[in-house]
């Protein structure tokens, strides 16, 4: 089944060019089925890139989903027009009375920063407390990711030595988690973060299970008891050249970066990038959206606040 987007967003040509199955408005009102309400708090500054990266792989599942884009009201975007966004985001202030199935939180380059000192931080814990009534299961990326485990556990993130950048392997720990049905013993997933969380923090707290990890890049996967709170540490969503873009970007500004890690062959900038996380990216968003999302949701999904 596909995913419904907005008529006019650019990710619709996008991904039909990739012979990716879309749904338009007009087409999707005409199904009588109710579709998945999945609502995602874009964080990124290329916001572009990244509703096109997730507009893919929710995609990829055999569930209708209508995907609804969300902002922040206390933060100006520099790098999408106001045209774009006034045209396909909302704020919280238009969707908090509403219900979702499912709410993605990107990442965002504020890492560096103590949460507080994030101008739209009082913003996003509104969201999160909100979420914990009004959406079936929150999926929190990166640095969203370390947000939700500070707002609702207390759990700190710690700045790293040196960048980690690159693509790393990582192993499943726990054998049984459906996040992970399906999955092979080891996977690749890329990075691009300055900060990380610590293995004994999130093992001090009870409900939170640590479902996948790496040795070089740390706890990657934890879900809290029942699934309404899945946090992912890496970027699995990025496109083949993302890791490409950042790295030319900052050797261009002069910053200090190094080439990322088991992205280019033999490390060569100039070859074209072996591409090792897609097989895992899909099957991380399908397995959430059908065991953590679909299986569970109420068909009322007004009912949700009363799980």
């Amino acid at each position: 089944m596909p995913i419904k987007i907005p008529n006019e967003l650019p990710a619709a040509k996008v991904l039909t060019d990739e012979n990716i199955f879309i749904m338009t408005e007009y087409r999707a009102i005409t199904q009588d089925i109710r579709p998945l309400k999945i609502l995602l708090l874009n964080l990124m500054p290329t916001k572009i890139d990244t509703e096109t990266q997730l507009s893919r792989l929710l995609s990829n599942t055999p569930l209708q989903i209508e995907l609804e884009l969300l902002h922040t009201r206390s933060h100006e975007s520099k790098n999408t027009s106001e045209e774009h966004m006034l045209a396909f985001y909302k704020t919280f202030d238009a969707v908090k009375d509403n219900y979702y199935d499912g709410l993605v939180i990107t990442g965002a380059p504020v890492e560096k920063m103590e949460f507080e000192e994030v101008e739209y931080w009082g913003e996003l814990t509104e969201i999160m407390e909100w979420s914990k009534h009004h959406v079936h299961s929150t999926f929190h990326i990166c640095w969203g990711a370390q947000a939700g485990l500070y707002y609702h556990y207390g759990i700190n993130k710690y700045l790293l030595d040196e960048k980690l950048f690159g693509v790393f392997k990582h192993k499943v720990e726990r054998k049984q988690s459906i996040l992970f049905r399906g999955a092979d013993d080891e996977f690749y997933v890329p990075h691009s973060r300055h900060t990380s969380i610590r293995r004994e923090d999130v093992e001090k707290v009870p409900e939170l299970k640590i479902l996948a990890s790496s040795d070089e890049a740390g706890v990657y996967a934890i879900s809290n008891d029942g699934g309404s709170q899945i946090f992912i540490m890496g970027h699995s969503e990025y496109d083949p050249l993302t890791l490409c873009k950042e790295y030319e970007r900052d050797k261009n500004a002069g910053l200090e970066i190094k080439v990322p890690k088991n992205y280019f062959p033999d490390d060569d900038d100039t070859k074209y990038p072996n591409v090792t996380w897609r097989a895992h990216a899909n099957l991380l968003y399908s397995n959430w959206l059908n065991y953590f999302v679909y299986q569970t949701t109420p068909y009322d999904i007004k009912q949700i606040h009363k799980l």
